[in-house]
């Protein structure tokens, strides 16, 4: 049944690949074999996981940190453009509170933390007391789902054009080395290199969105350090190009993100705070060397903070949907506490994920953006609506936003 009560005990010696003993119930060791064996045999499992004796991995229930979570299906961070000149708007109360359910975990879409930190039109901030004003009832909807909130907070940094920026000024960076003109269609403005003397008040500004988000009600937050936006422009080497203390060696790119980390955590403690990040992406030309290094340095870093949880996007999965994820293992077992795993997973795929232990959480984006009952239809393996692309980022407050149907209504 969804969101039932499991049961666990350890089967330390069945799943030797990782160090985290992979949990399931005594009664189902064998059931759990004939999985394994159907993915060495590359055949689908799907059908493995929705027996009425065993849960399916998706729908089980996890503790993360104080939260207890009914499923392990997560919203992932999806930027809408629907916040009005940076204002988050009345229909974002009806989007979010469609995808919430008791327990079910929601992260925002990326919110600004500074008017210095836009790229795009009308992405939500948390800078002034209006923004704070504005998303209080937004999440007042979520939590009378019982639904637990987390706020992504950014800054572009060079992602950005001269048009989003105060009096027309140059977007800021870990470097002065701009995008390409005309990547994706737009023509991106040189950025200005920070000095050092600069970056704490950038870091502040991280400190205070966090306060701010805790004030508007959230759960907590997510630091938006993936996608090429700027904590990721200092964390690889192929954006920073700095010869001070944030730039050169892998411990000195990593400095800017961590000092953030820092902040946020003794601002608004470790218990509601996490990470994204994506070293294996090369989103608007950020692109490190070795993201396998970057990837688990800063997930050894984290733990010094205790923060609630990493959240790491996956290399891109091509191929049949058995196919298991393999890349982020190494961090997945550094990395101390929740750890979720995003980019590319389906219904199988991300039950593999959390029954094989590669992830304690998994994010879904399209796929929730277009279905807001994504449990309720992974429970009975229900078909899914198709998202629209077209209307991922256009302005309408209904279409492509909160009328995609729930499947009684299909």
């Amino acid at each position: 049944m969804l969101f039932g009560v499991v049961n666990y005990s350890v089967v330390s010696k069945i799943v030797p690949l990782f160090s985290v003993p992979y949990k399931i119930q005594e009664k189902s060791t064998i059931r759990f074999i004939r999985v394994m064996s159907s993915i060495h045999n590359n055949r689908s499992t799907d059908n493995a996981y929705t027996s009425d004796d065993d849960p399916i991995p998706l729908l089980t229930p996890y503790k993360m940190g104080d939260f207890h979570l009914s499923h392990r299906i997560v919203l992932a961070p999806l930027t809408r453009n629907r916040s009005y000149n940076n204002v988050p708007q009345p229909h974002a109360a009806l989007y979010y509170s469609q995808r919430a359910t008791k327990g079910g975990l929601l992260i925002a879409e990326a919110t600004g933390v500074s008017d210095t930190a836009q790229g795009y039109p009308d992405t939500p901030g948390i800078w002034t007391k209006e923004h704070v004003e504005a998303w209080k009832p937004i999440v007042d909807a979520v939590h009378q789902k019982g639904g637990i909130f987390f706020l992504q907070i950014w800054h572009v940094g060079r992602v950005s054009t001269y048009d989003f920026q105060p009096n027309g000024e140059a977007p800021i960076s870990a470097t002065d080395k701009g995008i390409t003109p005309g990547l994706d269609g737009v023509e991106w403005s040189p950025p200005r290199r920070l000095r050092k003397d600069e970056i704490p008040a950038i870091i502040n500004d991280f400190r205070l969105a966090a306060r701010n988000a805790i004030e508007a009600g959230f759960d907590g937050v997510e630091i938006h350090g993936a996608n090429g936006y700027l904590i990721e422009q200092f964390l690889k080497d192929q954006v920073n190009d700095r010869t001070d203390e944030y730039g050169g060696s892998l411990e000195n790119r990593c400095r800017f993100a961590l000092e953030i980390v820092e902040a946020v955590t003794n601002e608004i403690g470790s218990n509601r705070v996490g990470i994204r990040l994506s070293p294996y992406t090369d989103f608007m030309e950020s692109i490190d060397s070795n993201p396998d290094a970057l990837g688990l340095y800063m997930a050894n870093a984290l733990n010094k903070f205790n923060i609630l949880y990493l959240h790491m996007i996956e290399p891109r999965l091509e191929g049949a949907d058995d196919e298991t994820p393999h890349r982020l293992l190494p961090t997945r077992k550094a990395f101390k506490n929740t750890f979720i795993a995003a980019s590319g997973y389906n219904r199988s795929k991300g039950n593999r994920a959390i029954a094989e232990n590669y992830a304690d959480l998994v994010a879904f984006g399209r796929l929730f953006l277009a279905n807001p009952d994504l449990p309720r239809r992974f429970e009975l393996d229900a078909p899914l609506n198709k998202y629209d692309r077209n209307t991922f980022y256009s302005s309408d407050p209904i279409v492509g936003y909160t009328d995609y149907p729930f499947l009684e209504e299909a």
